[in-house]
């Protein structure tokens, strides 16, 4: 950023690049003429439409594009800011973009990068919490950011309510951004700690998050995988704050802010690594003609990293999800099998005319009896294969195996099926159950599971369940 000589506020636009629960941060080199050496987003001038140029500067200043390897995920409300050293008035547009990758080609206006959590833009104080050995909080109470920064974050952070509300990413996604929600707020609590007259209360902190983990427990009540993961962190934070003591000797200290913080730091790399594991077994079973259906991240990540001869993909009605992963797999120029996309309604003819040696698909949830709760479509799928002798996989991680026997089924938009005007009933429901016994293996991270298993894994799930009651 440079500055002009008017009053008029100068616009300015800010990109957060998110990869597995981390976001791009980049440090301003001697180039650039304001903020020297302090960390930032992508950002720049918003010369014109800012929608346009947030665009510009990510391919300028990172060399990846927008659309390909960079997806928009939102834009937030404009942070408008004064800085009195400066003499100058900033708005400052934020933006949040996935990126697929975290190979990125600096520009001469940063000279250095790092993937980090988007707490470390918070100025926590190195002695108003006990860090322990935790690098996190180390790095978080040493950088020095552009202003604002948090604030513009905050503008386009994942929420409770933008997780019950996104009908577009799968189970394993949105697992995560539940994740980051918990850590936001932990890593907001703890640099709090550091304001002068704040007096830390890990009592109060635990009631918060816990509030705000049950929140999150049922912001998508047919995905296990949110409910599992929320669960693991919430049970690694009640059992680390119970190892601790306070300066009385008193052993019973509540789980607070900094333990949160790091069981959901260490719960966003275990969830994508465990995620990629799932992926990296079940591509070693894909052979010859493969059928999918629907939108799964891991069974993407799965086919992307097998040797298929031919992929088929079902459409998968009525949003049609199934269209954006062909059309990803087809503009992947590692990717060299022919793809081919049908409707949800010829999966039958196809399995019977094309010679498809495997079915594979993901998972919202997988039953304690082995039951697979997946995409409206999918229990169409794997019946048709049944019936041709076709093997079925479900690609899911073990945090995606539910604890409960009941079933919530979300359903979706009237409007999607039909928006005419005559007196008609709609069903749009949005999941189906397929039996166990139309499903081969549940393909995990800890390799293929036989129905029997699924119990055993069910079982140590429930257990992480018990943080409630500390």
């Amino acid at each position: 950023m440079t500055t002009t000589t008017d009053d008029v506020p100068t616009h300015v636009v800010t990109a957060f690049l998110r990869n597995r629960g981390d976001v791009l941060f980049l440090r301003r080199s001697d180039a650039v003429g304001t903020y020297t050496g302090q960390w930032g987003g992508v950002s720049g001038f918003a010369e014109g439409d800012p929608d346009e140029q947030i665009r510009t500067e990510i391919r300028e200043e990172t060399d990846l594009e927008p659309g390909d390897s960079v997806s928009f995920v939102r834009s937030g409300r404009p942070v408008e800011f004064e800085d009195p050293d400066l003499g100058r008035e900033w708005v400052v547009h934020p933006y949040l973009f996935d990126a697929e990758s975290r190979e990125i080609e600096l520009s001469e206006e940063h000279d250095a990068h790092e993937w980090t959590s988007p707490t470390d833009a918070l100025e926590i104080d190195p002695e108003a919490v006990d860090t322990g050995d935790s690098d996190a909080l180390e790095r978080a109470a040493g950088r020095e950011t552009v202003p604002k920064l948090w604030t513009a974050y905050e503008r386009v952070a994942p929420t409770v309510r933008s997780i019950a509300a996104d009908d577009e990413r799968g189970a394993a996604a949105l697992s995560l951004r539940t994740l980051e929600v918990l850590r936001d707020r932990a890593g907001l609590l703890v640099a709090e700690r550091g304001d002068p007259g704040t007096d830390p209360d890990p009592e109060a902190e635990c009631d918060e998050l816990a509030a705000l983990a049950g929140r999150l427990l049922e912001a998508r009540p047919s995905m296990a995988v949110l409910r599992n993961r929320v669960n693991r962190a919430m049970a690694a934070a009640v059992a680390d704050g119970g190892d601790a003591e306070d300066e009385s000797g008193d052993e019973d200290v509540p789980a607070d802010a900094t333990a949160v913080l790091e069981s959901t730091l260490a719960g966003l790399e275990r969830a994508a690594t465990a995620d990629a594991d799932a992926a990296a077994n079940a591509a070693e079973r894909l052979e010859g003609r493969v059928l999918t259906l629907s939108r799964s991240g891991t069974v993407l990540a799965a086919l992307r990293e097998a040797d298929p001869s031919r992929v088929y993909v079902a459409e998968s009605r009525p949003a049609r999800e199934g269209i954006d992963v062909a059309e990803e797999l087809a503009a992947d120029g590692a990717f060299d099998a022919p793809v081919t996309v049908h409707t949800d309604a010829a999966v039958a003819r196809v399995l019977s005319s094309e010679a498809v040696d495997h079915v594979v698909v993901g998972a919202d949830t997988v039953r304690p009896d082995g039951a697979v709760v997946n995409k409206t479509g999918t229990r169409t799928l794997a019946l048709a294969a049944a019936r041709e002798g076709v093997p079925v996989s479900v690609v899911a991680a073990t945090d995606k195996l539910s604890t409960r026997e009941e079933l919530n089924l979300e359903s979706g938009a009237r409007s999607a099926v039909y928006d005419g005007e005559a007196s008609i009933d709609v069903l749009n429901p949005t999941f189906d159950v397929t039996p166990a016994d139309c499903v081969d293996a549940v393909v995990t991270e800890r390799g293929a599971l036989e129905v029997e298993a699924v119990g055993d894994v069910v079982e140590e799930l429930r257990g992480l369940e018990g943080w409630r009651d500390r």
